[in-house]
């Protein structure tokens, strides 16, 4: 497939390269150079503008947030210079509002839209073995298949509706950030009591608690590994928000989200924004006389 890519950030760099790997024509565009250039010595195409990613059959997005996505024209004006019949495969965490405002947009203009976002940190997108969370009309997300195959290890379609799989994708990362603050106050808790965490988390994580999220966020807590972020603080906290303002619409309560949000809210303002998510239980020890 012809397949262009924009934004090349850790997880967008590691889809392109899986697409190369799996023998598509990947064209890639990013505000910044050098992953442009990473992905070229790869056999990736520069484009010159953004607008020359949309020439082909597929345009994959991963940009940081709603902002970043307007900010390009992805909502309305650079999608004028798509190519007849592109299918956006949007793979970034984004709002429900910008969800329902995009499937719109691209329907006026003839084009597809599938939401597509994405579990795994960037060495898993690296490797192809993402989790991918799919919604849309059904047609597009069946001509999406073989780009899912090269970037996932697992493909769940979850609706017709972009924004149910943006829901999804809401809801997974309010559960992996609520797992990073109850790490941190058990390890706190323990550590105020001389206990060992490190034995406790490889203990929890292999019996009790025997998932890739316990084990690795939980090694990265007790190693204090916040740098270089995997997945950084700020995004972190952009999602607690997303999920929060989600149950505000839907008139649902998340009241361990308020306390999630203020903690990230103090690590921010700490100076944290751009260490890795699990920084906040640097604050949580604190706040517990650690």
């Amino acid at each position: 497939m012809k397949i262009g890519v924009i934004g090349l950030g850790a997880m967008g760099a590691g889809i392109a390269g899986s697409l190369l790997r799996a023998g598509h024509a990947v064209t890639v565009w990013n505000r910044s150079p050098e992953p442009v250039q990473a992905l070229v010595a790869k056999g990736a195409t520069a484009a010159k503008a953004p607008e020359e990613a949309l020439g082909g059959e597929v345009l994959v997005s991963m940009l940081a947030n709603d902002a970043a996505i307007r900010g390009v024209g992805l909502d309305g004006a650079l999608l004028d210079h798509a190519a007849t019949g592109l299918i956006h495969c949007n793979m970034a965490t984004v709002s429900l509002a910008l969800a329902r405002e995009l499937a719109p947009a691209h329907a006026a203009r003839g084009l597809g839209y599938v939401a597509a976002p994405v579990f795994g940190r960037p060495g898993v997108a690296a490797e192809g073995q993402l989790l991918v969370v799919a919604a849309g009309a059904a047609d597009a997300v069946a001509r999406l298949q073989p780009l899912f195959a090269a970037v996932g290890r697992r493909v769940e379609i979850v609706g017709t509706k972009p924004e149910q799989a943006n829901l999804f994708k809401i809801a997974g990362n309010f559960l992996i950030v609520s797992v990073v603050e109850t790490l941190g106050e058990a390890f706190a808790l323990l550590r105020k009591g001389g206990g060992d965490h490190a034995q406790f988390q490889e203990i929890m994580a292999s019996t009790l608690f025997a998932s890739p999220i316990y084990q690795g966020y939980g090694k990265l807590i007790v190693s204090e590994a916040f740098e270089p972020p995997g997945f950084r603080l700020v995004l972190g906290l952009k999602d607690v928000n997303l999920a929060r303002d989600a149950a505000a619409e839907l008139g649902a309560t998340l009241p361990l989200g308020d306390l999630m949000r203020t903690h990230l809210d103090e690590a921010v303002a700490a100076g944290w924004s751009e260490k890795d998510l699990t920084a906040v239980t640097a604050l949580i020890a604190q706040k517990a006389g650690l």
